[in-house]
């Protein structure tokens, strides 16, 4: 049967497909590998074309996850979709806001947390004078009365409070029902704690997006062959298109979204630590820029996933920090030219 390309869930890509599996043996190709030569095109012919490609093995299995974690799956993707909701309902209320000349944003660092909250409860109350809503401050940000005062005076009215209203009332549902998603995920995920306490060890990858990760590849990494085939299903690998003797663009093949999406995020949030991530990220993010340096580390952190849960092992600075040769030379010719631009001779001399 084809498939999507860009390792979508099997259930999205045949409904009725999950009926399948447990009674006769499933197997989803890539729809662009199976096209057959140009000609008259009718469901018979394409269902001997499939025949005869299977019966030669030229049909290469997509991964087809079993129940538990696709269930799992399901459950990560809703909880994606759920977010990306509440952010645009965030936006609105921002929007809003500005609209009315408020300028809150640019004084609170969370316009939703409890500071921000009891501002705009107050605002819809009809509450409109600027000192008693600056009053409403908690914390550190009573230190910033006369800035929020400012940034209170506006033309806020009843209508611009009715649209509030209902985009809190919306990101108030959202929460709660990504509270209950992320209960109920932390139930299914409950049997895959050793891969969990394995892919947290990864800087930068904690609980969910370690669940994550694994609703999307599973836990037996036979099924991809190899690090590289994983990398290159998920899209987070250079692209490869070379001609005549020559290398265009290197550009990362578009590949499975949710996977690359966790992934990059994980990259970002590694390039804070000092491991051997973090120091990768920072040393490309300065040639190459942020975007590329994070689309690289999101690489290195999938074959990472990939050999701990294969090996069953954790994440080991050493084993990752040994730097290689050319790097270790990159980085002397650096320091060396360097510091003659800054007039000094340089003798190298190894420490033993």
């Amino acid at each position: 049967m084809p498939g999507r390309r860009d390792g979508e869930h099997w259930s999205l890509l045949a409904p009725g497909l999950h009926v399948l599996v447990g009674l006769v043996e499933v197997l989803v190709g890539n729809a662009q590998e199976m096209r057959r030569r140009p000609g008259h095109k009718t469901d018979k012919a394409d269902a001997r074309w499939m025949a005869a490609l299977l019966a030669h093995g030229l049909i290469h299995p997509r991964f087809i996850p079993p129940p538990p974690i696709g269930a799992l799956r399901d459950l990560t993707r809703t909880r994606v979709a759920l977010i990306q909701t509440r952010a645009q309902a965030k936006n609105r209320v921002i929007k809003v806001l500005e609209d009315t000349n408020i300028k809150l944003t640019s004084v609170v660092t969370d316009l939703f947390g409890r500071s921000g909250r009891r501002m705009l409860a107050a605002l819809i109350a009809g509450e409109r004078n600027p000192q008693k809503l600056a009053a409403l401050a908690l914390g550190v940000l009573r230190r910033k009365l006369p800035q929020l005062e400012r940034a209170l005076t506006g033309q806020f009215t009843e209508h611009h409070a009715w649209l509030i209203q209902g985009a809190l009332d919306l990101i108030d549902l959202l929460d709660r029902q990504i509270m209950d998603l992320d209960q109920h995920s932390g139930e299914l995920v409950a049997p895959l704690a050793p891969q969990m306490e394995q892919l947290t060890s990864i800087p930068g990858v904690e609980a969910t997006a370690a669940r994550a990760i694994l609703a999307e590849i599973g836990t037996a990494m036979h099924h991809f062959g190899s690090a590289a085939r994983l990398a290159s299903w998920a899209g987070v690998c250079l692209g490869n298109d070379e001609s005549a003797g020559k290398r265009r663009s290197g550009r990362t093949r578009k590949g499975h979204r949710y996977l690359r999406r966790v992934l990059v995020q994980c990259a970002w949030a590694a390039r804070k630590t000092p491991t051997c991530l973090g120091r990768t990220f920072r040393r490309l993010e300065g040639r190459l820029g942020g975007k590329k340096a994070a689309m690289a580390v999101a690489h290195k952190i999938l074959v990472m996933v990939y050999h701990l849960l294969l090996e069953g092992t954790f994440y080991d600075e050493e084993r990752y920090n040994r730097l290689q040769t050319r790097q270790e030379e990159r980085q002397q010719k650096r320091a060396v030219k360097a510091l003659e631009q800054l007039g000094y001779h340089v003798t190298l001399e190894k420490v033993a």
